[in-house]
């Protein structure tokens, strides 16, 4: 299928009857009838797919697959693990595959035709491991850059083909500026994560990229979990005539989700965070700083709980080894920073823990999405001393929360089966 992008700058249109709402007030929201070939999806990738067990679209790809097919700029807002990788990549490779630049000519930089722009390595690992062999499939090099690696090793992968990158926008420029990468004719462009690339200051080298590529007729994919403030300001600014689609819910927070609020000891609560561990398989365990998670890790060894720690202090070997052990089962306990909290899809997990309270309630909202994806279930507890109780009840406020904050000791009964524990309003502490 030939796909061609808009040629000229129309008026911004912000969310009109073009827009698509779907509610997911349960599970089965999730499933959608329209199978990847219905939507346009070439053979080779649906052949891809289907190997992998995948044959019908989640409501995100089934809603923005067919408008970015067609060459539309597409604005895709939906909660995190709503499947927007596929949403984003399936759209890219087609077009890319369809297009006859040479993305490599000798003494010149690498030209990708597909450029995914996102804010982590980890989630910059984890895409390309999705996009990679669906691009195999079509006979194109997909390739992954990023911080915290050896330059060198990236850039001869690059020189392999480099159809399709997948960057963090420092490393992109990194390459950029060492003339090993030229942007200028860029077909697509897929933004993903945007609001967290804004929250992290990542804005300049966006627009870095967006600036050398707006002049060219193109297509740019951007995917948030909010499109307000300075993503407002991007669409209007540098996409064309955008349709807009939005996975909804009547709450901020998956459905499935089943929150805890327990206030704890401190001379306790290491033991209440293991014997919640130990009750489940998986648990990622958020803190919010370095420090703090390696710390953690110590002391839930000495608990007997296997644990090990993500955080930008870490080797990239260190990270990658931790995630590719808790995603196989390897390793029951993930402890991370705030680095973990987006992005990332990782099967099964069955708690998430704030053993520190998140800054605020999109804090919260990021990292309890580990759990519960795709229509699955899920435990979020937080771990409460006396002095964080009015904050989490800030937070549970701004969240339409209307849950009891329980004291817990470590012998508590319920501790081993949170998912099916109801407390009452007058259990709580508050």
């Amino acid at each position: 299928m030939t796909v061609t992008g808009p040629t000229e700058k129309r008026p911004y249109r912000s969310v009109s009857s073009e827009s698509i709402e779907t509610p997911l007030s349960d599970a089965e929201n999730y499933a959608t009838n329209k199978t990847f070939e219905e939507l346009g999806v070439a053979p080779a990738l649906c052949a891809t797919l289907q190997s992998q067990g995948i044959t019908t679209a989640f409501p995100i790809q089934a809603m923005t697959i067919a408008d970015a097919l067609a060459g539309r700029d597409v604005c895709g807002k939906a909660k995190t693990g709503s499947g927007k990788t596929l949403g984003f990549g399936l759209p890219m490779l087609q077009r890319v595959a369809a297009s006859s630049s040479p993305t490599l000519v000798e003494g010149q930089p690498v030209r990708p035709r597909g450029l995914v722009l996102l804010p982590t390595r980890e989630l910059a690992v984890q895409v390309f491991e999705v996009l990679a062999p669906l691009g195999k499939a079509l006979g194109l090099h997909v390739a992954a850059v990023y911080g915290g690696a050896d330059m060198e090793r990236q850039i001869k992968a690059l020189r392999k083909g480099g159809d399709v990158i997948i960057a963090t926008p420092g490393r992109l420029i990194d390459l950029g500026d060492r003339g090993e990468v030229n942007v200028e004719l860029l077909e697509v462009l897929v933004l993903d994560e945007a609001d967290r690339m804004a929250d992290m200051g990542f804005m300049p080298q966006v627009e870095w990229v967006l600036r050398r590529i707006n002049e060219r007729p193109h297509q740019t994919l951007l995917f948030s979990a909010t499109l307000d403030g300075a993503i407002d300001r991007l669409v209007k600014r540098y996409l064309s005539d955008p349709v807009f689609h939005e996975v909804a819910s009547d709450t901020q927070t998956v459905s499935r989700m089943v929150h805890h609020f327990l206030q704890v000891h401190q001379m306790d609560r290491i033991k209440v965070a293991s014997t919640i561990c130990n009750a489940n398989h998986k648990t990622i365990i958020f803190c919010r700083t370095k420090r703090g998670a390696d710390r953690l890790v110590e002391q839930l060894l000495k608990e007997g709980v296997d644990a090990a720690a993500i955080h930008g202090d870490l080797r990239q070997s260190q990270r990658e080894k931790a995630l590719a052990d808790f995603g196989a089962e390897k390793l029951p306990v993930l402890v991370a920073t705030d680095v973990a909290a987006r992005g990332l899809h990782i099967d099964g997990v069955d708690c998430v823990m704030h053993f520190d309270p998140p800054e605020d309630q999109k804090a919260y909202l990021h990292r309890s999405g580990r759990t519960a994806r795709a229509g699955g279930t899920g435990v979020v507890v937080s771990l409460l001393l006396w002095n964080q109780l009015n904050e989490a009840a800030v937070i549970m406020r701004r969240l339409g929360l209307k849950l009891p904050i329980v004291e817990v000791f470590s012998n508590n009964a319920h501790l081993r089966d949170l998912a099916h524990w109801e407390p009452t309003m007058e259990e709580s502490v508050l």
